[in-house]
């Protein structure tokens, strides 16, 4: 487990030079954000099933993360989950399960804490796979919790997500480039959940 100073640190190991996250092309899509819709928890626990049955007990943690995770928020029609498995790095050991299960890798950027990405349709899912010291999974789990409590900073993130996204999407950027747009309302909302959660 991340101590409490990892957690809250939001510095970053750059990529090596000439390294790119990307498995493939890289990646563009128009950023299409609906109403909260009450039948995202069941389409995570279906994904949850879909992992568990490939991987078995090497599926460490699985938790539904990112905003359709959270009751109320608009969001890309996308299931997040947080993957914690013992090594990331060894992908023969769960890439190919998921692989034969319908994921397919996207992103690979071991630099920064392990991460890899996976994506599957029906429902479409972003499956960030990390190990089990990462701090970013618990991050990601102290501000939803701290959406799902706050109705002001629900609102705040929702109203950055959407000019996050009329601009990138009138840009033709990438799903990192409208993530980075909204990066400094999620700081605030992020230093206000470290402090409820009595990180910081």
């Amino acid at each position: 487990m991340p101590t409490p100073r990892e957690i809250v640190d939001f510095s970053e190991d750059p990529a090596p030079p000439g390294a790119s996250p990307w498995v493939g092309p890289k990646a563009t899509e128009r950023i299409e954000l609906g109403a909260a819709d009450p039948s995202w928890p069941a389409r995570f626990d279906a994904v949850a099933d879909r992992v568990r049955d490939a991987l078995g007990p090497r599926a460490l943690e699985l938790h539904h993360v990112g905003s359709t995770s959270v009751p109320g928020l608009d969001a890309k029609p996308i299931i997040d989950v947080d993957l914690i498995v013992a090594d990331p790095s060894d992908e023969a050991a769960w890439l190919p399960p998921l692989e034969a299960a319908g994921f397919e890798l996207r992103v690979r950027e071991p630099w920064w804490q392990g991460h890899r990405m996976l994506r599957s349709g029906d429902p479409v899912t972003n499956l960030h796979v990390f190990g089990p010291e990462s701090a970013e999974p618990w991050k990601h789990r102290v501000f939803r919790d701290h959406l799902r409590r706050d109705a002001g900073d629900r609102e705040r993130y929702a109203s950055a997500k959407r000019a996050a996204a009329e601009q990138a999407n009138r840009r033709g950027e990438t799903t990192m480039d409208y993530n980075l747009r909204k990066q400094e309302v999620i700081r605030e909302i992020y230093d206000r959940a470290f402090r409820a959660a009595g990180l910081i």
